[in-house]
């Protein structure tokens, strides 16, 4: 008589409980299953990709909206009143969901490879759902607050096409490993026929895609115009009070070509350095003259503005985060800037040899200088000895009033036609640099119209106007642009051969692997249970027969065995193991 004593023993599946468990808090092995994930766990694991993808485009528009930072905080003031950083919430609630999103993503897709249903736990499913309504949130007021900056993810393209192709690239061949895992089974279904087509054509699509990328950056470098001149937009205001005197002084060290600021009209005709209506954001007005604080600016005297402090504001606000790159010495000068007067400004660019761009705000029809802003601005230019031709003027005028402002060289920041600026007189163009396409850079240079592009504050969108053939830029932070240049062509080229070869050699791999576990048969296991038969796997491969109804054992792989050893099954789930008697009479 033979006596089975079944004793189940599991093996440790440490790396399969973990994804399992923190997926669908399902640590246990009996919690765990293998069949076919629910209709309701694919929707889920849909909804999961989806907010991976809009997170993904919601992170990309951040990245390169960075240029524009300065801009997004101006037009949140405009609303609010209040001036912060509101850049800062939005990136840290950004980067914390494209985490936790991307990581529940990566145990789905273990789940998929490894086999395991997929099971969501609830937790998880109100976290993603969550980040996905506060993302469409989110999309949906900066389409209402910041439209106009859609713009700048084709523009960027431009640039970042080359290193988005290669990370995407990275990521698609490293999924390979998990594709070629799921889809190499013996056991097929239209599923996984569906996942391998799906794969193939997002595989054939990226190798392909550098053919369709219109970089201006991929060119010959000796086919390359001169180096942009950088405009210092109201100084350096990354590491100084905007249109302060410092601000300047530090545009100027940094390698600024001209000066740029805005340029308001005091009550009593005194052209003064101030970009807001108001004086609250970058003075003390709030405290010399708290009942004041909401009027126009233009409507202070001289004497007045010029008793405001005009650099504390940033010690105290810190809004570019540049603090701590500042000596004990500079944040002495800062503290003790004032507002600056336009002839401080064009008499440091004359110092300089430099030029000025000015934006002229007009003041209202109740000033007292409504019509004869004009002749205090050319007043102020020559009482600085600067040469007319080195001041480039922007008048918020209509064109009956531009052509007030005499001896001036005319610019606007309006997209014109070429017939339209000749009819006009104006000489040159300052635009944003989402309206300045390659087309019309060439059209404006080739009929000798200079075209200022403006704001240019990341290296990566100057190199883009560079390859373009802009000849000047307009920069908040001219302290960080810098050549970008790169042979794109070999890199694309071998990123695609190495991908095709490692996802080649990694199918193959899957397909050896699974099919060597799967064409195991009786024989094959009393041949290798012969050649090792006081090894466990001896044990296994006996099991094995017993269960699949082959012959009983031959006597050479009884020999040496005791009439109570131990023998053991180890199907995939787990390890069985009995004890096996001897036969009595």
């Amino acid at each position: 008589m033979v006596k089975h004593q079944p004793l189940q023993v599991y093996e440790k599946q440490i790396f399969v409980s973990f994804v399992t468990g923190i997926y669908g808090c399902r640590w246990k092995r009996y919690q765990r299953s293998q069949d076919n994930s629910s209709r309701w766990e694919c929707i889920w694991f849909f909804i999961l990709c989806s907010s991976f993808l809009l997170l993904l485009f919601w992170s990309y528009f951040w990245l390169v909206a960075q240029n524009d930072f300065n801009e997004f905080n101006w037009s949140v003031y405009n609303r609010s009143g209040e001036w912060r950083d509101e850049t800062i919430p939005i990136l840290a609630s950004t980067t914390v969901g494209f985490s936790y999103i991307t990581f529940l993503l990566i145990l789905a897709l273990f789940h998929i490879s490894l086999g395991q249903q997929l099971n969501l736990y609830w937790v998880h499913k109100i976290g993603v759902l969550a980040t996905l309504l506060t993302t469409i949130s989110g999309v949906v007021s900066v389409d209402d607050i910041w439209g106009d900056e859609w713009d700048i993810l084709l523009v960027s393209l431009q640039s970042t096409a080359p290193f988005l192709h290669i990370g995407a690239l990275a990521t698609v061949t490293a999924i390979s490993w998990l594709v070629a895992g799921y889809v190499v089974r013996r056991n097929r279904n239209n599923f996984q026929v569906m996942v391998l087509l799906i794969y193939i054509i997002i595989l054939l699509s990226l190798y392909l895609a550098p053919l369709t990328f219109t970089c201006p950056c991929i060119m010959d470098r000796h086919s390359l115009k001169p180096r942009p001149d950088i405009i210092g937009r109201r100084g350096a205001p990354m590491l100084a009070p905007e249109n302060t005197v410092v601000s300047f002084n530090r545009a100027l060290q940094h390698g600024a070509s001209s000066l740029e600021a805005d340029v308001t009209i005091s009550v009593d005709g005194v052209p003064f350095l101030m970009r807001d209506r108001t004086l609250r954001r970058t003075t003390d007005v709030s405290k010399v003259f708290p009942a004041r604080q909401f009027e126009d600016a233009s409507f202070f005297n001289w004497t007045e503005i010029r008793s405001l402090n005009a650099g504390q504001w940033f010690l105290e606000s810190d809004p570019y985060w540049t603090l701590e790159t500042l000596t004990a010495r500079d944040r002495g000068r800062i503290s003790n800037q004032t507002v600056c007067s336009l002839v401080e400004m064009l008499r440091l660019a004359a110092r300089a040899n430099s030029s000025a761009l000015l934006n002229i705000h007009r003041p209202p029809a109740e000033h007292p200088r409504s019509r004869s802003w004009f002749m205090d601005t050319l007043w102020a230019v020559q009482k600085a000895g600067i040469s007319q031709k080195r001041v480039r003027t922007v008048t918020w005028t209509p064109d009956t009033d531009r052509g007030r402002v005499r001896g001036l060289q005319q610019t606007t920041n309006e997209k014109l036609s070429v017939e339209e600026i000749r009819k006009r007189g104006i000489t040159s163009l300052t635009l944003h640099y989402s309206k300045a396409s390659n087309k019309d850079i060439k059209e404006y240079l080739a009929n000798n119209v200079t075209v200022t592009v403006y704001p240019v504050n990341e290296p990566w969108l100057y190199s883009i106007l560079w390859c373009s053939g802009v000849p000047s830029v307009s920069s908040d932070a001219p302290q960080v642009l810098r050549k970008s240049q790169n042979a794109y062509n070999f890199i694309w080229i071998t990123s695609d051969l190495v991908s095709l070869a490692i996802v080649t050699g990694i199918f193959c791999f899957q397909k050896w692997r699974i099919s060597g576990m799967q064409n195991c048969n009786p024989e094959q296991i009393m041949l290798s249970a012969v050649a090792r038969r006081s090894s466990q796997d001896v044990n296994i491969m006996k099991e094995k027969l017993i269960f699949s109804g082959a012959t009983p054992f031959p006597p050479e792989l009884n020999n040496g065995l005791s009439s109570t050893e131990e023998l053991s099954l180890c199907p995939e789930n787990g390890c069985e193991r009995y004890s096996h008697g001897g036969l009595r009479h």
